[in-house]
């Protein structure tokens, strides 16, 4: 058997990581012959309900969880972690604005950015999930001088498997039967699900599904405020779906990408060949390759509609870095 691994978790004790910890544990996640260790970060105020959760997870009796450390410290929740996904903020409310998360979580990021810096292995890799994730994800990476730009990665999986939720319905298709769809930018409502590019089953969704018009106006509007839907239908953010595409894209980023498909992640804009400022934590289709590297996808031609998308969401993100300028080291 493989020596374990190191997952850090922040905000255990929270829907979303209550949702992510078992899927961690049970093999799902880095494969069946690969152990892990679980560093789990909490508030102090949370310590007790965390202790509830590792209960449970003792009580599963995982065969590939070798240990659980339970900790509000973050030298001890970080301390040669391979993985570290960013789960812990405050979450967004029915009438709070994307500012007001800013304001409050981007301080959060400065310390976990800090002390990933200091105490993961050298091999760390980041998954922010934790909200607004683009530009707390930057501002983790901006307080982690020694942590090579490649390995930080903020979470618009959920907005791509929304996208083909969303496009398999109405094609009548299986989720499976639908591929190459690609986020660009943010993971708010300025998000572009680039539906232009999607194939389903092989052959382009424009193709599949003749009405522009559904793509430019319910499909955009579902995706883009899908969050804020659930948030009104139940009184809370999106926990289990969330979860499940944190699941997702790590897989994605330890898995060779099937050939001519690809992923939507988050990730250091410098380099990007579409003319998109070179420093931004934004969303492109990305590929993985065989030696666990992944590259952009290039040579993606996009219309004045798609580019006037992503011009959008990149303002959006520009904007949000300049209200976070000040926690950057």
């Amino acid at each position: 058997m493989k020596s374990p691994i190191r997952v850090t978790v922040t905000g255990g004790a929270g829907q979303i990581g209550y949702s992510l910890l078992f899927r961690l544990a049970n093999g799902e996640t880095f494969g069946p012959d690969q152990p892990v260790i679980l560093q789990i970060l909490e508030i102090p105020q949370a310590i007790d309900a965390l202790k509830g959760v590792v209960m449970e997870l003792q009580d599963c009796a995982f065969p590939l969880l070798h240990d659980i450390i339970a900790t509000d410290d973050l030298k001890t929740a970080f301390q040669d972690t391979n993985w570290a996904l960013l789960v812990g903020s405050r979450p967004r409310t029915a009438d709070m604005e994307r500012k007001d998360l800013l304001n409050i979580n981007g301080k959060i990021f400065v310390g976990q950015g800090q002390a990933i810096n200091d105490y993961a292995a050298s091999n760390v890799r980041i998954l922010v999930v934790g909200n607004p994730c683009n530009t707390n994800c930057l501002v983790a990476m901006k307080n982690a001088p020694d942590v090579p730009a490649d390995r930080w990665f903020a979470m618009t999986r959920l907005d791509e498997n929304r996208s083909k939720s969303q496009i398999a319905l109405k094609a009548g298709v299986l989720t499976h039967e639908v591929t190459n769809v690609g986020i660009w930018g943010n993971h708010s409502a300025t998000q572009f699900p680039n539906f232009e590019h999607a194939l389903v089953k092989g052959k382009p969704a424009l193709d599949a599904i003749t009405d522009r018009e559904w793509f430019e106006g319910q499909f955009m509007k579902t995706v883009q405020q899908r969050g804020k839907a659930i948030i009104e239908a139940r009184g809370k953010s999106s926990a289990a779906s969330a979860a499940s595409a944190a699941i997702d894209t790590v897989r994605s980023l330890i898995n060779p990408t099937p050939a001519g498909d690809w992923h939507s992640v988050a990730v250091y804009s410098q380099g990007n060949p579409y003319g998109v400022d070179q420093d931004l934590l934004f969303s492109f289709p990305i590929r993985t390759k065989a030696d666990g590297s992944w590259e952009m996808v290039e040579g993606l031609s996009l219309s004045d509609y798609a580019k006037g998308k992503v011009a959008a969401t990149e303002k959006e993100l520009l904007e949000e870095k300049e209200a976070v300028q000040d926690l950057f080291a």
